[in-house]
């Protein structure tokens, strides 16, 4: 009889490519080698995870494809390259220190506490019970207290605590969750927390039902999270969350808030399974939900039909929650557009005046970031703001983008956030925001210098925007000087339209389609403000052939902030310079009488200080100020446009779309709005109700574009469609465009992984100039 014969062992090197470190990937890999009989050993390197293992042929392939199926929860696999490896084999296999070679791994966002971590913290048995810091391969920091790549202790703010013997041997243990988790601690060798006063006077006492305490008794917290420091306040006290308001100068933008669990949020805002799904994913992020049920202190998010609400991601927060009966705000702590404080002493000073109390701990913060918000619309996912729990995962690019140039975007003035592009992968970072605000463009400097660090990477392209006033633009072009690297400049609404592509896995070759881009303002290659835009083309270039009517902006910058400038120069474009004829004896007419109109149709007239826009933005403003919202002026970006969505939102089913009027010169569609607006006059004329003509504005606007976009699919062949621009932050219009293209049989493409607000501009810069041919 003749026996089967063993197979020959044969040794292999096995590359993991992807988000692979800091995420329990070498345990991993540890137990599935002793469970198929493998030796060899496996370590970190600046490429990812190597593997270097003998054993049968069987064994390996099982190896192989179960470090794809298999993976830690907050692992990536993008890529397992296998190579046949020499030598003698070891007796068993172990785990290695990090190698330290060229960078080329990514970094894993923060993550929320798993399962695991928070049934530790609720345990009185278990020796992190109301630990705030506890954390594993599966969850807690990660960019926030990062210095260095490869992910190892010494480059981290875990670095300065020692560890106990008892986490010294969880550490060091492959079998136990927390082996090699870096920012391993406990109550005797971690940070510690306390709680003071704004005196500077320590609690003695448990922190969390003292903390809990003085926010139901109405007193303002500033508490000291991942990624910075956020202001506190019981979020059914409208006394307290108004008295946040005042100290913090946040007249009316909504504010975030954080519930213990899915339940909480349910007594205030609906859930549906694919938000949930979203709020307790390892993001965490801020998710807006429609308003529902109980109320919430009316100050939380006026003139608005929905709130933001996040869960407890930290064990800080959880067992803060645990205090509470209520929901509390949880919103940045800083003063109105500074960035968020991150440091114990600069919070204390900043945020003197504004907190009553200090949660604080002595774990630094090495990286800024502020909470990610979503929204579920009917395509999916839109990430309306890039932070903690997303940055900075990278972006993976199409295979066309591979052997691109390295090229550094800066992103633009508002909303900005940067983009390190290598090796068919975006890494976009987190936001930053207004970059004219000091504190912010110091961060915003500080940040690109660090992830240039950690990535060690020199770029042989810098994208910029076309504005030559964003200080983005003004940064890189200092960097060029000093690297030598070549500038692309890229207009501001192709990035847009390329980020779109980009975020969809298009490849260079194939990415002809069509651009419906809508924002507030971007320079546009004729030197006028654009806003409201069609485009035909791709990655390398574009036509604009489609547009808004560009109407004058009276004043400049002041009409972004007062809505009734934008409304006097719609009602001029649409009827001519004796516009208030048509208002003769309205209310409308009354509460312009007061306004400097005379002044303001003379600058109309002779040009004077009125550049002309194409605006979106500059048009919702003009329709929400003639039915009263926000008519002298808005507090911060977009407010008009977010309320006039709410008013529109309970009347969009019923509602008429109002008549949009076209022109096609020398090839260029344009939409004009003078049959709009006498349309809402004629509204306004007879009483109707305001949100029913918001709802029949959005309808307008939905229609028109829609039409327009698909005539254009038509006479030019282009079928696929991609939306782009911080306009699509409005969901009513962003979805009734998506429904409408969709159904009359275009491809239609929206962002996935990058904001379609000027949060996302950086990918599209990057995306472009690496096509962009050397001069």
């Amino acid at each position: 009889m003749t026996g089967r014969h063993p197979e020959e062992a044969s040794g292999r090197t096995i590359r993991v490519r992807g988000l692979v470190q800091g995420v329990g990937f070498r345990p991993f890999v540890w137990r599935l080698a002793h469970d198929l009989g493998l030796v060899g050993h496996v370590l970190n390197d600046g490429e990812g995870v190597e593997i270097a293992a003998w054993g049968t042929k069987t064994a390996l392939h099982s190896l192989c494809a179960r470090l794809k199926s298999e993976t830690p929860p907050l692992a990536h696999v993008d890529e397992i390259s296998s190579v046949a490896r020499d030598g003698a084999p070891p007796a068993d296999f172990t785990i290695l220190e990090s190698a330290h070679t060229e960078i080329a791994t990514g970094i894993v966002p923060d993550a929320a506490t798993c399962p695991d971590c928070l049934a530790e913290i609720f345990d009185p048995a278990n020796r992190r019970y109301r630990y705030a810091f506890t954390n594993c391969t599966h969850c807690g920091p990660r960019l926030s207290i990062i210095s260095g790549i490869p992910y190892d202790r010494a480059q981290t703010s875990m670095r300065v605590f020692d560890m106990c013997p008892d986490c010294a041997g969880e550490y060091a243990d492959p079998a136990d969750r927390r082996f090699h988790a870096q920012p391993n601690a406990c109550p005797i060798c971690g940070p510690q927390l306390w709680l003071e006063d704004a005196k500077g006077r320590r609690f003695d006492g448990d922190v969390f039902a003292e903390a809990a305490r003085r926010l139901v008794a109405g007193e303002i917290g500033a508490i000291k999270g991942i990624g910075g420091f956020h202001l506190a306040a019981e979020a059914t006290n409208d006394a307290a969350v108004a008295e946040l308001r005042r100290r913090k100068h946040r007249p009316a933008k909504p504010l975030a808030l954080m519930a213990r669990d899915c339940a909480q949020i349910r007594h205030y805002a609906h859930v549906s399974g694919d938000e949930e799904a979203l709020l307790i994913s390892s993001a965490a992020p801020i998710v807006l939900l429609e308003k529902t049920g109980e109320k919430l202190a009316p100050s939380v998010a006026p003139d608005q039909n929905r709130v933001g609400f996040m869960l407890a991601y930290t064990p800080l927060h959880h067992l803060l929650m645990a205090a509470l009966d209520h929901p509390i705000v949880l919103t940045s702590g800083n003063l109105s557009e500074e960035p968020q404080a991150t440091d114990n002493d600069d919070a204390r000073a900043r945020l003197e005046g504004i907190a009553d109390f200090y949660l604080m701990h002595d774990r630094d913060i090495v990286n800024r970031l502020d909470d990610s918000v979503m929204r579920q619309d009917k395509p999916g996912v839109q990430i309306l703001r890039r932070g903690r729990g997303l940055a900075p995962a990278p972006i993976r690019l199409a295979r066309g983008f591979v052997d691109a140039p390295r090229v550094l975007a800066m992103g633009g003035g508002l909303k900005s956030a940067f983009c390190l592009m290598v090796k068919g992968e975006a890494i976009l970072s987190q936001h930053m925001g207004d970059l004219e605000n000091a504190s912010t463009y110091r961060d915003y400097r500080k940040s690109l210098a660090l992830y240039r660090d950690l990535f060690r990477f020199d770029p042989d392209v810098i994208a910029l925007d076309s504005h030559p006033d964003y200080l983005s633009t003004r940064w890189g072009e200092t960097l060029a000087a000093e690297t030598g690297a070549r500038i692309v400049r890229v207009q501001h609404h192709h990035a847009h339209f390329a980020s779109c592509l980009a975020d969809n896995g298009i490849e260079p070759g194939a990415d002809k389609a069509i651009g419906i881009v809508l924002d507030g303002l971007g320079l546009g290659t004729d030197g006028t403000i654009w806003g409201g835009e069609i485009l035909v083309g791709g990655y390398s270039g574009f036509a604009r052939i489609g547009q808004f009517d560009a109407v004058a902006q009276p004043g400049g910058d002041k009409a972004q902030r007062e809505p009734w400038r934008n409304l006097v120069a719609q009602l001029h474009q649409a009827f001519g310079p004796d516009w208030r004829s048509v208002l003769a004896g309205t209310e409308l007419a009354e509460r312009l009488d007061v306004k400097p109109l005379d002044l303001v149709n003379a600058m109309i007239e002779k040009r004077i200080n009125t550049p002309l826009t194409s605006s979106a933005g500059r048009l919702f403003d003009a329709v929400a100020a003639s039915i009263g919202i926000c008519f002298d002026a808005q507090s911060f970006e977009g407010q008009a446009a977010m309320a006039l969505e709410a008013a529109a939102t309970p009347f969009m089913s019923d509602a008429t779309a109002y008549p949009v009027g076209t022109v096609v010169e020398n090839g260029r569609h344009r939409l004009i709005w003078a049959p709009l607006w006498q349309a809402i006059l004629a509204d306004l004329a007879t009483g109707t109700e305001p949100g029913l003509i918001a709802a029949r504005f959005h309808g307008a606007l939905a229609a028109g574009l829609a039409c327009l976009t698909e005539t254009i699919a038509e006479t030019t062949g282009i079928f696929t469609v991609a939306l782009s621009g911080g306009v699509m932050q409005n969901s009513l219009l962003f979805n009734a465009l998506f429904s409408r293209l969709s159904a009359s049989g275009l491809n239609v493409l929206v962002g996935r992984d990058a904001p379609a607000n000027d949060g996302g501009l950086a990918l599209g810069q990057a995306v472009s100039a690496a096509l962009a041919p050397s001069a």
